[in-house]
């Protein structure tokens, strides 16, 4: 493909593209094609030779399209959003033409340096601490994913621990050392916390314990409950280093009480002395109301921690993946991340006056996504960012307001929160049992019918829907229409007008999708 042929080809992909954005609330959101489907459509392997781009073209819509699930749709209301938009797109466009791995400065200092310019925009947006700023010890590096940030702070916090616990030692003493010391640490994160944290600690080799995060609470945890759980693993000789805090859970959007768990880790592990706790807020999802000077005041206590990460790519109009991940020192990275064999070695990097954000993450290479983040922020401003957020803050207040009008049909458990409202289905009789059949017949058979998609979630050990509504498409009519749509569902089900063979096949029908959407209070993949 030439210059000429790619410009030819480019429009027509663009053309495609944009009507697919114009039309896409009228597709069915959610893929209902069988698994494997993909492999009868194709053949066994690649043409002998080349096709010209208009056959390859035709098969987005007929072979991809239908294995697609429409996250960009309004009626698009599961898990929490994944926003894309046409200066996001850009962004990857030209990501695409300059790519390199960019391991390092001199790779193509542009893609450093504008990171690190639009991460310390960002920074200053979101009222995060001086700290987290690169002209101060900390700065932002952009990761893949909120569950690619945890690795990588739950593995520089292990090595912080074990480097300052064991400076004392040497030789076959330290060897010794780290080793127990490795089978004794521990990763603490609420029972509400996403479940990177877990997988965090299981890729790198510590335990995992959790904190209750009760109803009582509001579904979070705060100093009273962390304590709990700090004496109980002093007792069992066991070392807690780490501690994922959240703002915005996954079940339920609830935020832990920062400043209590700050005052509790003072008393039990006084900062900036040898074996504190290294503390990361897990703000994935809710973080972008950050650019909204009403929320602002959950930053207060953020200078007291080591990390703090939140999504672009979720609620922020910047397509996947855009995770950035703030650090209050930087050298407490590198000292576990870096290291410099002879083929990365040049002036530049040890001259000590550029950053190689290779020593800031898990892969060595990385792409120049930076450029998709400048781009949005320089099309929407701070103004349009904030209004987006806000506007679906609004949408969320709408949605539990319809909620409210069929108490007999429905019951608000949390919300709503950063737009996201929880309810589950109310039986006419019976109990939690029966309570817990009908909430979950009814989510099923929605998402068997593909109008909107939602999921669910089980909290407190209830089971019950979720609701957010917060891409660039969502207006009060969608909402309208999945209101519409759970009242006549919940009333067909909960009258018995859905026999129990179809809701069984419902069942059986959606067990790939459903499973998957059904989110325990550890959450969803992020």
């Amino acid at each position: 493909m030439d210059s000429k042929q790619f410009k030819e080809a480019a429009a027509s992909a663009i053309d495609e593209i944009a009507n697919y954005y114009d039309t896409i609330e009228d597709r069915r959101v959610v893929s209902d094609v069988e698994p494997g489907y993909l492999k009868k459509l194709l053949p066994n392997g690649p043409p002998q030779e080349g096709e010209p781009w208009a056959d390859i073209q035709k098969d987005i819509e007929s072979k991809i399209m239908p294995g697609l699930t429409h996250w960009q749709s309004p009626n698009f209301m599961a898990f929490f959003p994944s926003n894309s938009t046409f200066p996001s797109m850009l962004g990857e466009l030209y990501s695409a033409a300059f790519t390199a791995p960019a391991f390092n400065w001199i790779c193509s200092p542009a893609v450093t340096e504008l990171e690190t310019v639009v991460l310390d925009w960002l920074a200053k947006l979101f009222n995060l601490p001086e700290c987290y700023l690169s002209t101060s010890h900390g700065g932002g590096v952009i990761q893949g994913s909120a569950s690619e940030a945890v690795v990588t702070v739950v593995v520089a916090a292990r090595d912080k621990y074990l480097r300052e616990t064991t400076s004392h030692l040497s030789g076959l003493e330290l060897e010794d050392a780290i080793a127990h010391k490795r089978s004794r640490m521990v990763a603490l994160g609420s029972e509400s916390s996403h479940s990177s944290t877990q997988k965090a600690a299981q890729i790198a080799g510590v335990r995992y314990r959790s904190i209750p995060a009760p109803k009582e609470t509001g579904y979070t945890i705060n100093g009273a409950a962390l304590e709990e759980v700090l004496k109980e693993c002093k007792a069992q000789g066991l070392e807690p280093f780490y501690l994922t805090t959240t703002l915005g859970t996954t079940s339920t959007c609830s935020v832990d009480d920062f400043a209590s768990i700050a005052s509790t880790l003072s008393k039990y592990a006084p900062p900036n002395v040898p074996g504190e706790i290294w503390v990361h807020v897990d703000a994935a999802y809710a973080g972008a109301a950050l650019v909204c000077p009403e929320y602002q005041h959950l930053t207060a206590s953020f200078e007291h921690f080591h990390s703090f990460n939140m999504n672009m790519h979720k609620w922020l109009l910047t397509n996947f993946d855009a995770s950035c991940l703030f650090i209050r020192k930087r050298k407490d990275l590198i000292d576990a991340l870096s290291i410099m064999p002879s083929y990365l070695r040049n002036e530049f990097s040890e001259s000590g006056l550029v950053t190689d954000y290779r020593d800031w993450q898990i892969p060595l290479g990385r792409r120049f996504r930076s450029l998709k983040i400048w781009f949005v922020l320089r099309t929407y401003g701070v103004k349009g960012l904030q209004e987006f957020v806000r506007k679906h803050i609004k949408l969320g207040e709408f949605f539990a307001r319809l909620l409210k009008t069929r108490p007999d049909l429905f019951e608000i458990i949390t919300g709503p929160s950063f737009a996201l409202t929880v309810f589950n289905v109310v039986p006419r009789t019976g109990g939690k049992a029966e309570q817990d059949k009908l909430t979950q017949d009814v989510y099923e058979l929605v998402n068997k019918r593909g109008e909107i998609y939602i999921t669910s979630t089980v909290i407190g050990g209830v089971y019950a829907i979720r609701v957010v509504s917060a891409n660039e498409r969502a207006e009060e009519k969608f909402l309208q229409k999945a209101f519409n749509i759970l009242v006549s569902t919940a009333e067909e089900v909960r009258n018995g007008q859905a026999s129990q063979s179809n809701v069984n096949e419902v069942i059986k029908d959606v067990k790939g999708v459903g499973e998957v959407a059904v989110l325990s209070a550890n959450g969803s993949a992020s």
